[in-house]
């Protein structure tokens, strides 16, 4: 019997094979994209979960509210770590870790590429499960000048051979490190990605006691169940007790008279897996996620599949109305109630079934695709197929049965002599439940259509808004590896014709850039504390970027003092009271050692935005400093090719260790946006598949309804009916459907993108022809799809259309 079934429902989908072809690659693509957004949002999920304390290790960081801005920092003081396990029992463990750069190797006479590097302390290996394949991880960086590599760097350096005991040296450094420990790539999925771990134990700056230099990453494994926030809630004594009297020294008040002028600093927890989609930081060990996106990301994965399941849906309930005779006839002809029922949740199921492996081959065939959108490297390994298959399996049946419901209950219930005679019909119910699927549809379509646009409108007003420099054509050059001759390259590139100018600064408005807390206070008063960001600059750094003073002048060469001088935004010039009158004032600092250093404002240069967008402008601080390892080039020239050789010639003269490499200041400002760029082009992409979906039950609906009205246009047409009439009348039904979804869509896009746009200091409005345009295409859209059903319905010859009955 399951045989038979089997053969007429395969019989059935060849008989309507368009119908079907419809049905399942709809479904497939609503899978295929729920598919692979899922894949984004486990990995997102699963950054540092792979630790087996992840539960148990929070991350301590530092945070405070000056005048003029907020301190937010990943890294923290070095005697934090041993401080908080010597003073809480609940702290089982601290560990460290502090950043060490890409220095070159030397192993002999071979010199290899650097690969990053961190120094850890001894205890690094026993909080963090990065297994050792050789040497003990209790003891791997227990003495000073050990380290631990990767396998991939051990069989780069020393091929076959055992690593253990091996050593090699880092340019630049005269110390012998011996390897004493092997792991295996650091995950994927983890917030820090490092090669090499050098031994704390032989970093002097490790041992330091100050609670004012922060560089240090630190860890702490927590009792099984302990809450962390029971000990956050006990830093504020810790601050006071250590940093309380080095705040003292170095700024000449008291933590009590910090806070009383509305000032604080304090150090917070952050549990591990909260970092990478948790994380505000300026700066961080790794390239931090947003919980938003994948929050936006996952709701859009549901929305593809409930589509898809509507759209699957109506066109099932549509096709199966078309056999109600068909299920007469079966039942004259002593077919019972279950057969019938059985066979048509089998049919379904067999859609759903042909669907899902279609989805599979979609989602490998789109896999690169979205991989170079989203910026990952996600894989559909055989491992990750294999535990899929079981949920697959699940929801395809769920859906089979959920669609496949209608025909199977509604239709097996009719009676035969009623369905016979033709007096079958769908009833209003069952009309109205497909138009309000329609309608979620064509809703969840348009506010993704709104969506798209709002955040292409924000990155282009971000594009073309002024920001106070120019980063057009702006060279940006790595010139550390030239050491003193940096100043006679730099002459060079100024003899260039398509050269305007060429300044030296580590400091850069947009992209990664070096930071800092600056704190100052002006004309003396020690008490008015405010919070600003230094950038160390040379004379020609403000006009390379054509930046434009306020007022008074830039630093000259022609001033022997400038060294003593200073130059504000307009920003700093008002907090620190001084707003357009800010001319031979003072600020001053206090360094840790409390010796004041004083410095006289020369000028004040126009804000500019040195960080996002995302963020409002800030003080900022120019003062005049040495040579810097970055060299900024202002080119001017429609051969840029040539230029660009002309220049690495010059480098080359110089025989440098690195070879030449560049960027544009502009490709680093558009980096700066790379989530909200991704987030467009996601959203973009699954917007037309929604609408591509929706048109597809959209036509299944039209298709449903033209049938059912057969007979009606045929006698309008033998009444004298023209075809843009009959076309009119049947089109008029859907596009209310449209009308009703754009009214509900528009507010709630308007809502959820107002939210999103929150997250900017700097921002558009969102207009009525954003939401218009969306709801303008969509029923265009949607005109189009129904056309073709409705211009074929009329263009019928009546005389077949009165005999269809």
């Amino acid at each position: 019997m399951l045989k038979n079934y089997f053969k007429i429902a395969w019989r059935n989908l060849l008989k309507n094979k368009a119908f079907s072809a419809i049905n399942i690659v709809g479904l497939a693509f609503g899978l295929a994209s729920c598919m692979l957004i899922s894949l984004y949002v486990l990995d997102e999920l699963s950054f540092d979960r792979y630790n087996e304390k992840a539960d148990q290790i929070v991350r301590v960081y530092f945070k405070g509210t000056m005048q003029g801005g907020k301190i937010n920092e990943s890294h923290i003081m070095p005697p934090v770590a041993q401080a908080l396990k010597n003073d809480y029992p609940e702290v089982l463990q601290a560990t460290r870790l502090r950043q060490a750069g890409f220095p070159k190797v030397l192993i002999g006479d071979k010199q290899y590429n650097g690969d990053e590097m961190a120094f850890a302390d001894s205890n690094f290996f026993q909080v963090f499960t990065l297994p050792l394949i050789k040497g003990d991880s209790r003891t791997a960086l227990l003495e000073p000048n050990t380290l631990v590599i990767t396998r991939e760097l051990a069989e780069k350096y020393f091929g076959k051979q055992d690593p253990i005991g091996k050593t090699l040296v880092f340019k630049g450094s005269d110390i012998t490190y011996k390897v004493t420990g092997v792991i295996e790539k650091v995950p994927a999925n983890s917030s820090f990605h490092f090669d090499i771990f050098l031994s704390m134990a032989g970093l002097e700056e490790a041992r330091s006691p100050s609670w004012m230099v922060s560089e240090f990453f630190t860890y702490l494994v927590l009792q099984k169940g302990y809450d962390y926030r029971k000990l956050e809630a006990k830093l504020p004594l810790t601050v006071d007790k250590y940093m309380g009297p080095q705040v003292k020294k170095a700024m000449g008040i008291t933590m009590d008279e910090l806070r009383k002028s509305g000032n604080h600093l304090g150090l917070y927890l952050q549990p591990l897996t909260d970092i990478h989609l948790h994380s505000d930081f300026g700066y961080d060990l790794g390239n931090a996620g947003d919980i938003r996106y994948v929050y936006i990301f996952g709701a859009v994965a549901i929305i593809m599949l409930v589509i898809a399941c509507i759209n699957f849906m109506n066109l099932s309930t549509a096709g199966a109305s078309k056999r109600a005779r068909e299920v007469g006839v079966r039942k004259v002809m002593g077919s019972e109630k279950k057969e019938l029922v059985l066979q048509f949740l089998l049919e379904s199921i067999l859609l759903t079934s042909f669907a899902l492996v279609l989805s599979v081959v979609f989602g490998l065939l789109a896999l690169p695709l979205f991989n170079e959108l989203s910026g990952k490297a996600l894989t559909l390994r055989l491992d990750a197929v294999q535990a899929l298959i079981p949920s697959l399996l699940v929801f395809g049946l769920c859906v089979g049965i959920l669609a496949g419901s209608y025909p199977a209950f509604f239709l097996s219930s009719f009676k035969p002599i009623s369905v016979l005679k033709g007096k079958f019909t769908s009833g209003k119910g069952s009309i109205g439940l497909r138009s309000g699927l329609v309608v979620v549809q064509f809703c969840i379509s348009i506010m993704l259509m709104i969506g798209t646009t709002v955040v292409y409108q924000q990155l282009k007003y971000i594009q073309n808004k002024k920001l106070g420099y120019s980063k057009d054509q702006v060279l940006v050059l790595d010139t550390w590896s030239l050491g003193k001759n940096q100043q006679v390259f730099q002459e060079e590139l100024l003899a260039e014709p398509g050269v305007v100018n060429v300044t030296s600064s580590g400091y850069l408005p947009a992209g990664p850039s070096y930071n800092n807390n600056y704190l100052v206070y002006p004309d003396g008063r020690n008490t008015t504390l405010v919070k600003t960001l230094r950038y160390e600059v040379d004379h020609n750094y403000i006009p390379t970027l054509n930046m434009e003073m306020a007022y008074g002048r830039n630093f000259s060469k022609d001033f022997g003092n400038d060294s003593a001088s200073v130059i504000l935004n307009e920003t700093a010039a008002k907090m620190l009271g001084w707003k357009k009158n800010a001319l031979n004032h003072t600020i001053s600092r206090r360094d840790n050692e409390g010796n004041t250093n004083t410095f006289h404002v020369i000028g004040v240069v126009k804000d500019f935005h040195f960080r996002s967008l995302h963020e409002r402008i800030t003080p900022l601080v120019m003062t005049l400093g040495g040579e810097a390892g970055i060299t900024i080039v202002k080119i001017k020239t429609k051969d840029m090719n040539n230029l660009l050789a002309r220049i690495k010639e010059k480098w080359d003269a110089f025989r440098p260790e690195n070879p030449f490499s560049y960027s544009f200041l502009d490709e680093r400002f558009n980096d700066t946006y790379k989530a909200e760029m991704k987030t467009g082009q996601i959203l973009g992409i699954f917007a037309g598949l929604t609408i591509f979906v929706a048109c597809l039950g959209l036509f299944g609906l039209a298709m449903f309804t033209a049938e059912q009205r057969t007979k009606e246009i045929g006698v309008r047409k033998v009444l004298g009916a023209s075809v843009i009439g009959i076309t009119a009348l049947l089109s008029r039904e859907f596009l209310k459907l449209v009308m009703i979804a754009i009214i509900i869509a528009m507010p709630l896009a308007w809502y959820g993108m107002d939210k999103w746009l929150q997250g900017f200091e700097y921002k558009i409005s969102i207009s009525w022809w954003m939401l218009g345009i969306s709801g303008l295409l969509s029923t265009l859209v949607a005109l189009l799809t129904i056309s073709y059903q409705s211009v074929k319905a009329a263009l019928m010859d009546p005389v077949q259309s009165l005999r269809s009955e």
